[in-house]
This record gives structure tokens, C-alpha cells and sequence, in this order.
């Protein structure tokens, strides 16, 4: 479930619209940053990628 689609239980309206105090304090406390929106798989899957390229460039320089 992503977070677009949370629905407060205090007013049931959306999250990300922010109508109540609930809602505001759920919205402050969502992560920011560039890989806030990535999921978990995506994440493993860039860890594989960079221990690749790592990988690679210790073969060429070895």
C-alpha cells in the first residue's frame, strides 16, 4: 500500500490530503530524500548493482 492511499482513521479522508491533526502528523513524519520513494526490492537491487560495478572495477584494476 503506498502512502497516496492511506486513509486516516480519525477523519477517513486521505493522508496525503491532510485534514486533520492526525493527518498533518502522519504527513511530517513520511521520509524525504532521493531514494524515500524507492521499495525494498528496488533498494536490493541497486545494493546488487553497486557491489557489481565494485566488483568489476577491482578486476580491471587487479
Amino acid at each position: 500500500m503506498t502512502y497516496d492511499r492511506l486513509v486516516c482513521a480519525n477523519c477517513a479522508s486521505p493522508v496525503s490530503e491532510g485534514r486533520c491533526p492526525v493527518c498533518r502528523a502522519r504527513r511530517r513524519t513520511q521520509p524525504e530524500g532521493p531514494l524515500a520513494g524507492l521499495t525494498p526490492a528496488a533498494l536490493i537491487a541497486l545494493l546488487i548493482a553497486l557491489v557489481a560495478v565494485a566488483a568489476v572495477a577491482h578486476q580491471v584494476t587487479a
